[in-house]
């Protein structure tokens, strides 16, 4: 099993040490789609998933979910959350096994949905169906310093419930001077570049993992892809995620690196547990 590039009391000592008062900001990649995002002493939980639950549920079925990376962090051990998102519905975008015990530790936390899945998200969860915070396509809300912007993501296709509301998100969140886009999962579609490139992305987080019908699972962007999509909306910065976590549904890196660098396009490879500061990027416009 692949070992983070810190967890536990290592993980949570470099996020204190890191906890700064200036304009910079720090995040760590938690696995799969999952980061922590750390500004003037406030905290965002994008999509995280630190538990075993699938496996767990899986174990028995023709799809196990044989987890590739060990875990970062007990969720009950980040007790300093003002913020959490979940881009969908998926287990490892919405998880029980992280939420609840996370909720538990910060009873003043806020989760940002989409608004077409509050339903689900209040059984899955075990939660008063008014607490999340739901957006839709272009809907924004705020939440501590933190304001989220709901853009569509196709998950293999963009999905609308009957009142025409999007089941997938990504969000754009802007904090200080600082813009970052958390796509959730998500293929590339038409219009996307469009509706991204007028936010001037600093940092753009992004699947690697791609789409293979044998899988049996919804796709995402492979590394070529989410290389170009960087590229194509001016990012500053993108960071590659959605892989090294479940065995069946992984992919390398690699492709996403040659393609970056063969575009010019800045990026960083996170090991998981592993912190990335903004330092070296000047806020866009």
């Amino acid at each position: 099993m692949i070992q983070p590039f810190l967890t536990n009391n290592a993980f949570l000592a470099d996020v204190r040490q890191k906890d700064q008062d200036n304009d910079a900001f720090r995040l760590w990649w938690l696995g799969q789609s999952g980061f922590l995002v750390q500004w003037q002493g406030r905290h965002l939980l994008l999509d995280p998933y630190l538990s075993d639950s699938l496996t767990k549920k899986y174990a028995a079925t023709d799809k196990p979910h044989v987890r590739m990376t060990a875990r970062v962090v007990a969720p009950e051990r980040l007790d300093f959350i003002d913020v959490a998102t979940s881009s969908h519905n998926h287990t490892d975008h919405l998880d029980a096994e992280t939420l609840g015990p996370l909720r538990r530790v910060n009873p003043d936390l806020r989760l940002v949905i989409p608004e077409a899945n509050r339903a689900f998200v209040a059984g899955r969860l075990g939660c008063d169906p008014a607490w999340p915070i739901g957006l839709d396509d272009g809907q924004s809300a705020s939440a501590s310093c933190f304001t989220l912007t709901g853009i569509p993501a196709a998950h293999e296709q963009l999905e609308q419930d009957d009142q025409g509301r999007h089941k997938y998100l990504g969000y754009v969140v802007r904090f200080g001077p600082w813009t970052l886009y958390h796509s959730g999962d998500t293929m590339g579609y038409d219009g996307l570049v469009e509706r991204l490139r007028p936010w001037h992305v600093d940092v753009a987080l992004l699947p690697i993992n791609g789409s293979a019908p044998e899988r049996r699972v919804a796709g995402n962007l492979n590394g070529v892809e989410a290389a170009s999509l960087a590229h194509d909306i001016g990012a500053q910065m993108v960071i590659p995620c959605h892989y090294e976590m479940f065995e069946f549904n992984t992919a390398s890196p690699e492709t996403f690196v040659a393609e970056v660098e063969r575009r010019g396009q800045p990026y960083c490879v996170l090991e998981n547990g592993e912190g990335w500061d903004s330092r070296l990027l000047k806020p866009a416009a």
